[in-house]
């Protein structure tokens, strides 16, 4: 008995033919990028050394389009935001060893961050592993086991024949609910020898689907549709399911106020009636959610900063969405449903019933007034302004990246993203440097839109090597660089806690001679200049940064409040 799906597995004459007779000249490395461009990749980043030439070699044979940087964390970096930009699985190409290593934070960003980057790292010749020869450069006795706590899923290659299904597999894993790193090690000697495997055509990594259990959607939908005051909490698993339009219809159905945390930015429109913002590092919207009868989370895991720094103490009930298994119910009891956003709120647009609330519009214009008189106390005008500032200046469709730096802490709570997918920051993992290089990865994703990159002097100086990356692939990012002579961040926290600083101080560059020495255009601006000088940097094609010599303050500590 013959099955549809047999025939189907039947090749064709002519691929037949291709397979016996694949082309001269091919080695492991081709297995890799056919493998790659088989599953859709268009870009790979990455950093050549010596171990992996074999795979950078092979790029010249293929139609991949190589966007190399000069540090392995910085193109980890950019590869997250592409992986954040377009939702596919951003490959990473890296050597062994300390090339490998060096990507290890920016892979803990896109993991804390749930962005899909298929990083691919050579290894020592397979002669030298398991117990074998030592004293290979670059060698680790197990390179895997640095990667295992940090990535989604580890995938070694020892022969030829198991690159192209390795590969797919940590696509797959990639992709799948929730999104993450993936690590695939491949030794230096498979990569090099020459293959008769046929051509690498295509490759099924279709990523599974992660639905809600329905008797668990049917119990939130009660909840819900019966509370007195629910509200939603929206976190960055909305955004990378793509579910905004979802959780807006869910909320003006239930008539359930939002809040969105600093990676849920943009999962609910700023300016809507029932949007409460992202001012979750303030006890009056604490007092809000604590008072929730029933709360919705959704693609968050209630961590330090979505839940006022384990200061939220909720009475009500928690229906928690969450596709991180290991998140749910982490931090608080809750019906837990294990699933991916865009499902679980279709689930629930399915099953609950409307809600007629005449009070919550009222509520939500009564805690922004709060809000907005608690900040406006605090003498923090050059603050607000300057954001007010960038957001003028920034198109509404550009995204922006932001390093850890005092003005990204305010953008967190205070900046309209104007759309989901366009405010990032590496708040997940929390390392420095990542707002340039990951804005570079943006604009590899979409040339055709400007960019902002974000930094701090001290964050700056971790990134500066990319400036040649900038002006070599001509990427349209302007880098706004807010000088304030150190990491201010900490210096305000330390002056708080110990009454000096200490270690905070730097000396730094001329950011706008150094941006010139790389032929990138530079300005220095002031508060009242920012928003021209950053409109007309973001107005012209290619590179450039803008320097703003400023020290800023953050807002008072709002957990502490009442």
């Amino acid at each position: 008995m013959t099955h549809d799906h047999d025939l189907e597995l039947r090749p064709t004459a002519a691929q037949t033919e291709a397979a016996l007779n694949p082309p001269p000249g091919r080695n492991g490395g081709d297995l890799v990028v056919e493998t790659l461009a088989g599953l859709g990749a268009t870009t790979v980043f990455g950093l050549p050394g010596q171990h992996a030439l074999g795979m950078f070699d092979a790029l010249r044979r293929s139609d991949l389009r190589y966007i190399g940087l000069r540090v392995e964390n910085n193109a980890g970096f950019a590869a997250d935001a592409y992986g954040r930009i377009t939702g596919e699985a951003a490959p990473l190409l890296l050597s062994t060893g300390p090339g490998a290593l060096t990507s290890l934070a920016a892979l803990q960003e896109a993991a804390a961050a749930s962005a899909p980057v298929l990083a691919i790292s050579s290894q020592i010749p397979t002669a030298g592993l398991g117990g074998g020869r030592h004293g290979y450069l670059h060698e680790l006795p197990d390179q895997a086991a640095s990667f295992r706590g940090v990535v989604k899923s580890v995938h070694t290659v020892r022969t030829q024949s198991q690159i192209p299904s390795a590969i797919a597999a940590a696509w797959k894993s990639a992709l799948t609910a929730p999104h993450g790193p993936v690590w695939v090690e491949i030794p230096q000697d498979v990569l090099l020898a020459e293959t008769s495997l046929p051509v690498v055509t295509a490759a099924d990594a279709t990523p599974d689907d992660l639905p809600p259990r329905p008797e668990l959607t049917a119990v939130a939908a009660h909840l819900l549709s019966h509370a007195a005051r629910p509200a939603i909490i929206a976190g960055g698993g909305v955004i990378r399911s793509d579910a905004s339009r979802k959780l807006r219809e869910l909320a003006e159905r239930l008539r359930a106020p939002v809040v969105t945390t600093p990676g849920g930015k943009g999962a609910f429109p700023w300016e809507h009636p029932l949007s409460l913002q992202s001012w979750l590092e303030d006890r009056h919207t604490t007092d809000f959610l604590e008072d929730a009868d029933v709360l919705l989370v959704v693609g968050s895991g209630l961590g330090e900063l979505s839940s006022n720094y384990h200061t939220f103490k909720p009475r009500g009930r928690i229906v928690q969405i969450e596709a991180d298994l290991g998140k749910l119910e982490s931090n608080h009891p809750a019906l837990g449903i294990h699933a991916d956003a865009r499902l679980a709120l279709q689930a629930l647009l399915e099953t609950v019933e409307e809600r007629t609330d005449p009070t919550a519009e009222e509520r939500v214009r009564d805690l922004l007034r709060r809000v907005r008189e608690r900040i406006d106390a605090q003498d923090l005008t050059l603050e607000q302004d300057l954001l007010a500032s960038i957001r003028r200046a920034l198109p509404a469709s550009s995204p922006s990246f932001w390093d850890m730096t005092i003005l990204a802490y305010w953008a967190w709570s205070a900046f309209d993203a104007k759309g989901p997918n366009t405010l990032h920051s590496a708040q997940g993992a929390g390392g420095l440097g990542y707002g340039f290089p990951a804005a570079l990865g943006a604009a590899v994703a979409d040339p055709t839109t400007p960019v902002l990159a974000v930094s701090g002097d001290g964050g700056a100086l971790y990134s500066v090597a990319e400036l040649a990356t900038a002006r070599q692939y001509d990427l349209n990012v302007t880098w706004l660089v807010v000088d304030d002579g150190g990491y201010g961040i900490l210096r305000e926290y330390m002056t708080d806690a110990f009454g000096q600083a200490t270690a905070t101080e730097l000396t730094r560059p001329d950011y706008v001679a150094l941006a010139e020495s790389f032929g990138v255009p530079g300005v220095r601006t002031t508060p009242e200049t920012l928003e021209s000088d950053l409109a007309k940097a973001l107005a012209e094609p290619g590179p450039s940064v803008v320097v703003l010599p400023a020290v800023l303050r953050m807002f008072a500590p709002t957990h502490l409040d009442g």
